[in-house]
């Protein structure tokens, strides 16, 4: 069964992390890492999913050994960026990630915000050229979507496509 780590890093976006890690097929092992706000939707909401506190450095999927097949982390702060481009490991969701970076595994970033800074985009540069994936939630305007969930589908699809999981979650080009 392959295993994917699905993170929120930021309160802005985070119904992204939480509809990605719910579109996930059935047999994916899912993980999932979040604030305390997001944590509280996911009790409401989410079944079949194994949560992990941030701050909790030693859980499963912080090792290598654990064999996670990829990471998302939607949405990626800048300040998670620059640490996970830095190589800081100070949280589980930079350390999954420098795990990911070491493993030579797929990890794809979806930052949040716009315009992007000098800083963020030297960040996203030096981790593109690692093999991570830099990600953001861009629309694209061939599928024709007509509402906010139709948008959200084309992204996660879009992600989903980028790690090799198969989906019909939006319109392809003909």
């Amino acid at each position: 069964m392959r295993k994917i780590v699905v993170a929120s890093s930021g309160a802005s976006g985070v119904n992204l992390g939480l509809k990605t890690l719910k579109l996930l097929p059935q047999d994916i092992e899912k993980h999932y890492v979040m604030s305390q706000n997001a944590q509280t939707v996911l009790d409401k909401e989410m079944h079949n999913v194994t949560t992990h506190e941030n701050d909790n450095i030693a859980a499963s999927i912080s090792s290598g050994s654990f064999g996670v097949d990829g990471m998302i982390i939607a949405p990626c702060s800048m300040n998670t960026l620059a640490k996970i481009a830095c190589g800081i490991s100070d949280n589980l969701v930079t350390r999954c990630a420098a795990v990911m970076i070491k493993e030579q595994k797929k990890l794809l970033l979806a930052p949040r915000e716009m315009p992007f800074s000098a800083i963020a985009l030297e960040n996203m540069q030096k981790l593109a050229t690692l093999g991570v994936i830099i990600a953001p939630p861009v629309m694209a305007y061939y599928s024709e979507q007509q509402t906010l969930d139709e948008m959200e589908n084309f992204v996660i699809g879009k992600w989903f496509d980028l790690l090799g999981i198969e989906n019909n979650l939006y319109k392809r080009w003909e």
